[in-house]
């Protein structure tokens, strides 16, 4: 296991599905898909779908009589979304924006944008895109994290404060928009319905430093001057030694139309 700092991003399909084949990843998506209610025969589209991680749970749920679409820009993603669900009945994967959705208005009866908001340049835009795409009655499931509440257990506390101070002030592009999400739902017309606040946890490092970029975020908050070399150094590699603990907030809206 290494504890040397690594600024290479991972491959973003297989970060993906890592993320999402993990306990806290499975337990979240299990309960967003459950809180959509999703019956047979209904239209379901999930903007920005990645690798397609998710479509295969949409079509059992909508049926041979359903529909599911993906949407998402990033060609490679949906090379993969293609490939995973090609065996799938009344699977159509789009390329698209979420500013721009390539979807009827009024067509959809069931949607969800699972950790996408956080990196898209107007949230409040995008969602008012899903509004515009969902049929009255429909129910549309949100999912973000709030970075603001990344807490990393470490001798140094005062380094993982300035931690996650920098993951929020400079890593990411709205990175407490978990805590926004009822009032951003709002803003574009949908109705809250309900709220949900999840804790993923951390006790293996070696996934943490895979999912939350800690050696590749603190050697951008080094070289950008926001930590010293040699602390961020050996608060990384005091990571490795001994029990570890990692957490953040997870926020599930489900709203409708």
């Amino acid at each position: 296991m290494s504890t040397t700092l690594g600024v290479n991003r991972p491959e973003q399909a297989s970060y993906m599905l890592r993320a999402a084949a993990s306990n806290a990843g499975r337990a979240y998506k299990q309960q967003l898909i459950d809180l959509l209610d999703i019956s047979p025969g209904q239209t379901a589209l999930d903007v920005g779908c990645g690798p397609g991680t998710d479509l295969p749970a949409l079509a059992e749920r909508v049926g041979e009589h359903g529909t599911v679409i993906g949407v998402d820009r990033d060609p490679a993603m949906l090379a993969q979304a293609r490939e995973r669900t090609s065996d799938l009945h009344g699977v159509d994967v789009r390329e698209g924006d979420v500013h721009a959705l390539p979807i009827d208005p009024g067509s959809v009866d069931r949607a969800k944008i699972d950790r996408v908001l956080m990196h898209v340049e107007e949230p409040v835009a995008a969602l008012a895109q899903l509004h515009l795409a969902t049929r009255p009655g429909a129910l549309v499931g949100l999912v973000e994290p709030d970075w603001d509440t990344l807490a990393v257990d470490a001798q140094d506390l005062e380094t993982s404060r300035d931690f996650t101070r920098y993951t929020t002030e400079e890593v990411v592009r709205h990175a407490t928009i978990g805590r926004s999400l009822g009032r951003l739902a709002e803003k574009a017309g949908f109705r809250v319905e309900t709220v949900v606040a999840t804790t993923p946890v951390f006790r293996d490092f070696a996934d943490a430093d895979h999912t939350l970029g800690l050696g590749r975020n603190m050697q951008q908050a080094i070289n950008d001057g926001y930590v010293e070399r040699d602390r961020g150094e050996r608060w990384f590699a005091g990571l490795a030694e001994g029990s570890f603990y990692a957490s953040f907030t997870l926020v599930t809206v489900i709203c409708s139309r």
